[in-house]
């Protein structure tokens, strides 16, 4: 179908032209201060450090950065990894860590770059949408200091929304430029170019072909067989991302079932609570948090303000569209914040957060262009003076209270601090607390959370687990079990469980007690080293040395960058005699662990016993060098 061109530049540059003739044009140098600011802020996230809230998974533990290769970019290209599939994103840890491995301050200048970066560009959107210097200089200003954003920029494993949105929105543009080029198609080409980054930095980027009908009606385009054909293969792809991120997630155990848990009733009241909070975050980000959990049901009862929800959003809706004035802005704008937020708002339920901050961080562009065309309309009139005082007011606050926000994603401990002063009753906050507490060796600190998390709900089977954990390092297996016998009654399929309860049973004695907790183990994970090579070490231990080489064996099978079976099945060969088949079982060790003293000295001690002493004599010095006491005394007595 063929659109009239005259009419629809008419109708595109219209704004354009009502802002050239009400009010002066802002100085070049006014969004530059804005971005200025806004770096200084964030300047504060530089000395943020790495947090254990998905960090730990997305760099410390992430095995696609290690293989510094193009094998390794096709793995982070065709694998899903922590229920996720956002390989753009990974691609750029992957470059990080192989010049920075783990300091945090790349990983952070990185998401700060971009949030400038995207403050430009929602400045130019706006800009765009409207003809007005000014509506961009308020979407910019708002954009770049909104409390609710410090979760997207502070927070190391939200690169992907910070990423994903710096495509989003300069395929937004493209397409604006598009329109406005009279459909000229390099720009449509570009826009779906731009789109498909967006899409490969985070699955959330789906919404944007809708959105670009949301720009086809504010300027006043027909909807024609055009324009819907010439989407298609972009909503195609939407389809496609859209699918492979709920395989993701169902692979990664993540999806939950909303309408099983809380009934349908229960899960619309919940669907309208999400919007009604993010809406009275919008204008007052209050008791903000890094995670925002589902309500308790008591008596099949959500708590009464979720059912409040409705009627708040009924009346937010006849309160901005009562009066005719900026109604298409309003529209439009919730359009806008509709469609960019709608698959954020647990439709398809997934993890344990029913509202998250991070959610906003492309939406409220649509909520922030309201504001913007609202204070561009009232600034020359005799309201417009009361006006821009109160605008400044609130960013003023808005930027003090996200320098302060920043601090709290320093690190673990500050941030769970924050999360359990904020849900005092919630056991998750004193779990992850309690895990950092742990990794860190303050074992006194994360038995009291630990406790805390199992008070608060008892049924958590990680909370005894991860107990028995701490009841092992501090050398009481009997409370280990006990703790793991509680994690097992309330899931039977935990491996860890199995063969941690094993192995305490195993220091207790109990050695045949031992050998049917690892068997269960294996069973559940059949590639399971760590729970072989406790079995071989059982079975060595029940005079089976046959079964426990055969153990060693399977657990260096299941994974041959673990070094303990190389070493259990290095000193029972050498007790069986096999020196030679010894020594290369430390040959392997110290292929993975070049300076280990201990794999060197008995590989001396074999070397010699099979007269190749100058082989003994090396490995002895280099274990001297070391520190190895006893290989000095080799060095001295046999290497003359």
């Amino acid at each position: 179908m063929a659109i009239n061109n005259t009419k629809q530049n008419t109708q595109a540059n219209s704004a354009t032209t009502v802002a050239k003739s009400t009010g002066v044009q802002l100085p070049a140098w006014a969004p530059i201060v804005v971005l200025v600011f806004t770096a200084l802020i964030y300047t504060r996230a530089l000395s943020n450090g790495i947090t254990n809230l998905d960090d730990d998974f997305y760099l410390v533990l992430n095995p696609y950065l290690r293989n510094f290769s193009l094998a390794g970019v096709k793995d982070i290209f065709t694998y899903f990894y922590t229920a996720n599939y956002h390989p753009l994103t990974t691609l750029t840890y992957f470059i990080e860590y192989h010049f920075f491995e783990l300091n945090p301050f790349p990983y952070h200048f990185t998401n700060v770059a971009l949030h400038v970066a995207n403050t430009w560009l929602a400045y130019r959107l706006a800009k765009a949408l409207s003809g007005k210097d000014f509506t961009g200089l308020v979407v910019a200003i708002l954009f770049g200091l909104h409390p609710m954003h410090v979760e997207s920029v502070a927070w190391i494993s939200e690169r992907k929304d910070v990423m994903y949105t710096f495509f989003y929105l300069l395929s937004a543009i493209a397409y604006l430029q598009y329109i406005d080029s009279s459909l000229n198609r390099k720009y449509l080409l570009l826009a779906s170019a731009l789109f498909v980054c967006s899409l490969l930095s985070k699955a959330a980027a789906v919404t944007l072909p809708v959105l670009f009908i949301a720009f086809d009606l504010y300027r006043g385009r027909q909807i024609s067989g055009r324009s819907i054909v010439e989407k298609s293969p972009l909503l195609a792809l939407s389809i496609v991302f859209g699918v492979l991120n709920i395989m993701a997630q169902k692979a990664g155990g993540s999806l939950n079932d909303l309408m099983v848990s809380y009934g349908f009733i229960n899960g619309v009241f919940l669907f309208t609570s999400g919007l009604s909070f993010y809406l009275l975050w919008f204008a007052a980000p209050v008791s903000l948090c890094a995670m925002h959990y589902f309500p308790e049901v008591a008596a099949g009862m959500l708590p009464w303000q979720y059912y409040a929800s409705l009627p708040f959003l009924v009346a937010v809706v006849w309160l901005l569209f009562k009066r005719y004035t900026l109604r298409k802005e309003v529209l439009f704008g919730s359009a806008f914040f509709i469609i960019t937020i709608s698959v954020m708002l647990q439709i398809v339920s997934v993890g344990s957060a029913l509202t998250a901050e991070r959610y906003t961080y492309v939406s409220y562009i649509g909520l922030f262009y309201i504001v913007g065309q609202f204070i561009s309309f009232v600034r020359e009139r005799q309201s417009g003076p009361v006006v821009l005082a109160g605008f400044g007011l609130v960013c003023v606050l808005f930027a003090v209270q996200t320098y302060d926000r920043i601090g709290v994603w320093k690190d673990g401990r500050v941030l769970f601090t924050d999360v359990i002063e904020k849900n005092p009753t919630i056991y998750i906050g004193y779990w992850m607390r309690g895990n950092l507490a742990r990794k860190e060796g303050e074992l006194k600190s994360a038995m009291q959370d630990y406790n805390k998390a199992i008070f608060y709900n008892p049924k958590f089977e990680d909370a005894y687990f991860n107990r028995g954990l701490i009841n092992d390092v501090l050398g009481n297996p009997a409370m280990a079990i006990a703790d793991y016998n509680r994690a097992l009654a309330l899931n039977n399929k935990m491996s860890d469980a199995y063969n941690n309860r094993g192995w305490a049973k195993f220091e207790l004695g109990d050695k045949k007690a031992a050998i049917a907790d690892l068997d269960s183990a294996i069973i559940l994970k059949p590639e399971y080293a760590e729970a072989y090579n406790n079995r071989g070490w059982v079975r060595l231990n029940m005079n089976d040395s046959a079964a426990a080489l055969t153990d060693y064996g399977k657990a260096i099978n299941a994974d041959k960058q673990f070094v303990k079976p190389y070493f259990n099945r290095a000193a029972l060969r050498t007790m069986l005699g096999n020196l030679k088949s010894a020594n290369d079982d430390y040959t392997s060790v110290l292929f993975l662990n070049p300076d280990d003293e201990v794999a060197l000295y008995y590989r001396g001690m074999n070397s010699y016993t099979l007269n190749d002493k100058t082989a003994a004599c090396k490995d002895w010095i280099k274990a001297a060098q070391g520190g190895s006491e006893r290989a000095a005394a080799m060095v001295k007595e046999r290497c003359r």
